[in-house]
């Protein structure tokens, strides 16, 4: 722990410079999930040119290190540095749902750095921040990287412990965030398929249930990269209750938020995570 504390230290030339160390590694000698990145790219903008998807692929890997140094930066980052890398254009958006005692669901995605976002949300946000995480089964790193994200104040609430924390923190006005678009892999996630990047895709129902769970209003948190370790973040509204179980608009426009978001800057996703292992699922 010590010395990754240590190499957090280090100032940011330093970390993009072995960024960009990592890149060559990863990129050029390990190919690492090349294929795969190469395949979702591929399918997700069958119009490009080769070229074009070819600069796509290349500054996927270079944002991909990138996100590995900055995330290691965020165990010593200061709250000032951080709240000058990470921008929200119209926290009032939020602010006119909690300023009125109203908590909201913000979902987010895979998209570069997402981990400073919800960092930064915590002392940026009209609301505290309350996130949504799985861990992973390395507990020592599992520990690190929940002491990155909670050392500003934000709230872990485990994956599998989601619902009995809605109910136990329901009288707190504060922000559920959660990144919701990566594939639902556990046998027992509800499913619901939508259009996502011309594909058909599956994405987690709990979204969904979360809001008509809450009756919350649901927004979209839209990362976009200004230059190398700055990012704006713009709000977007999802949806707003009543909600009815039947429901699945919440799901359906949130795809359709990530999927423009990823149009207007396609190197930013995470393309070597296997999006699409199956394309067609049962609920």
């Amino acid at each position: 722990m010590w010395l990754l504390k240590l190499l957090a230290r280090l100032p940011f030339r330093v970390l993009y410079l072995f960024s960009d160390f990592l890149f060559l590694v990863s990129y050029r000698i390990l190919a690492y999930r090349r294929r795969l990145v190469r395949s979702n790219i591929h399918n997700s903008f069958p119009h490009l040119s080769d070229l074009e998807k070819l600069k796509i692929e290349r500054a996927y890997y270079k944002n991909l290190c990138d996100y590995a140094v900055e995330t290691l930066k965020l165990i010593t980052i200061e709250r000032g540095s951080l709240q000058k890398r990470v921008r929200f254009l119209n926290p009032e958006l939020m602010a006119s749902y909690t300023d009125n005692g109203q908590s909201v669901i913000v979902l987010s995605s895979h998209t570069f750095n997402w981990e400073w976002l919800i960092a930064a949300g915590s002392f940026s946000l009209p609301a505290p921040v309350d996130f949504v995480y799985q861990p992973v089964k390395n507990s020592f790193f599992d520990l690190i990287m929940l002491e990155a994200r909670s050392r500003f104040g934000a709230y872990a609430v485990k994956r599998n412990e989601l619902a009995r924390e809605l109910i136990k923190r329901k009288d707190i006005v504060r922000a559920i965030a959660v990144v919701a678009d990566q594939y639902p892999g556990h046998g027992n996630d509800k499913r619901h398929l939508t259009k996502f990047l011309g594909q058909d895709t599956v994405f987690f129902f709990g979204s969904q249930q979360m809001a008509t769970l809450t009756q919350a209003p649901v927004l979209y948190a839209s990362l976009k990269k200004v230059k190398r370790g700055f990012y704006t973040c713009q709000l977007e509204l999802v949806g707003e209750p009543p909600y009815q179980k039947t429901d699945t608009f919440i799901i359906d426009n949130y795809a359709q938020a990530v999927d423009k978001s990823i149009r207007e800057q396609p190197s930013g996703w995470l393309w070597s995570h296997n999006r699409w292992k199956k394309r067609h699922l049962k609920n």
